[in-house]
């Protein structure tokens, strides 16, 4: 995929949102909805009161098992006392592919992306599924293209069959016989 100037490896960055929305650790449940409300987010990014680092993340599901299952009111509860801990991360050159295998294997949706001790992002498996109908069309494209190559190094002849003796305007040298492609097939089976 290099020869057609795409880049083979999607990574973390590429696909990633941000800016991030965060919110103080000692901020109020019903701030962390109005944040996902005005900015039509899923989750806010929690962090600490001294350094602005990065701890934590609610998401709606937060929300909805831990305040409104618990029939809390919103504005008594700060963000520290929900929030999902320890944000969990991602460097930002990393590949997608990492990122769904660590997203998998920890059973979450999300992850923070980092860039020099820094959160510049957020990943979500939804990111990564929104990408994934062009890598299919890449990889078909670069099949093709194989194929193509193959077939004109390799020319097909006309002729008949080595093994089952049937015309073939598809023959093939294998291993010094001309083959038709199902004996082809039929070989490559075998093997």
């Amino acid at each position: 995929m290099a020869d057609l100037g795409i880049r083979s490896r999607i990574l973390v960055k590429d696909v990633m949102t941000s800016p991030v929305i965060t919110i103080g650790e000692d901020g109020t449940v019903d701030k962390v909805g109005e944040l996902m409300d005005k900015h039509k987010i899923d989750c806010v990014i929690v962090n600490t009161k001294k350094n602005a680092k990065p701890v934590g993340v609610i998401t709606e599901r937060d929300l909805v098992t831990r305040v409104v299952a618990e029939n809390l009111q919103p504005r008594m509860v700060t963000a520290k006392e929900i929030m999902s801990s320890p944000l969990v991360t991602i460097d930002a050159d990393k590949t997608i592919s990492e990122a769904a295998r660590r997203m998998n294997l920890l059973n979450i949706r999300r992850l923070g992306v980092m860039y020099k001790g820094n959160l510049i992002g957020i990943i979500s498996s939804k990111d990564i599924l929104s990408v994934t109908p062009e890598l299919i069309e890449i990889i078909q494209e670069k099949a093709r293209m194989n194929t193509v190559e193959e077939i004109e190094e390799n020319p097909p002849s006309t002729g008949y069959c080595d093994s089952c003796g049937a015309w073939s305007e598809t023959l093939r040298e294998v291993e010094g016989s001309f083959l038709c492609e199902e004996c082809r097939v039929e070989r490559c089976s075998e093997e």
